[in-house]
């Protein structure tokens, strides 16, 4: 049996990430206006590290009002394939209902739907917390800021999407 390297490696991450990508890359980023704070936390590190990972990179944030109207301006990036990965970004708070977990499950679906069916790579960051001290951590803070794991993974499988599509 033979097996063959199809060169999706080549953005495989070091300990401090991807490789640094040559090339136009195209980032769209959808973003949550509700919990803004810890949202432009995430917006911020992931803007940042695209810059890091990809310093030629065209990257356009798109405002929505809240998490659950993301997936419907993904869905027109993805329609026009607009951007080589879309990135969403949102933050719900559990409270004492199901809301934010019939919310989450919601949008991950449809988040994962839109990826499929229009074959351009959507990186999930809509995150769920308990209380404000994860979100804080998560999306303030730089030890395990999930804006940076997004950018990351947005620019890996943008690199194997590329290699693919050759």
């Amino acid at each position: 049996m033979r097996i063959e390297d199809c060169g999706l490696n080549e953005c495989r991450p070091t300990r401090r990430g991807p490789r640094v990508e040559k090339g136009k890359r195209t980032f769209q980023i959808v973003a949550s206006r509700f919990n803004a704070p810890y949202v432009q936390g995430l917006v911020d590190h992931v803007t940042g590290e695209l810059h890091e990972l990809v310093p030629g990179a065209a990257i356009s944030i798109h405002r929505v009002p809240g998490s659950f109207e993301i997936p419907v301006v993904v869905r027109e990036l993805a329609r026009k394939k607009k951007a080589d990965a879309i990135i969403a970004c949102g933050v719900v708070m559990r409270g004492e209902t199901n809301h934010a977990k019939n919310l989450s499950r919601s949008v991950t679906d449809a988040l994962q739907r839109i990826a499929v069916d229009y074959g351009v790579p959507v990186i999930n960051v809509v995150l769920s917390f308990d209380n404000e001290k994860q979100a804080r951590q998560r999306c303030l803070e730089n030890t395990i800021n999930r804006g940076t794991e997004a950018a990351r993974a947005a620019v890996e499988i943008a690199g194997a999407m590329s290699k693919l599509r050759k």
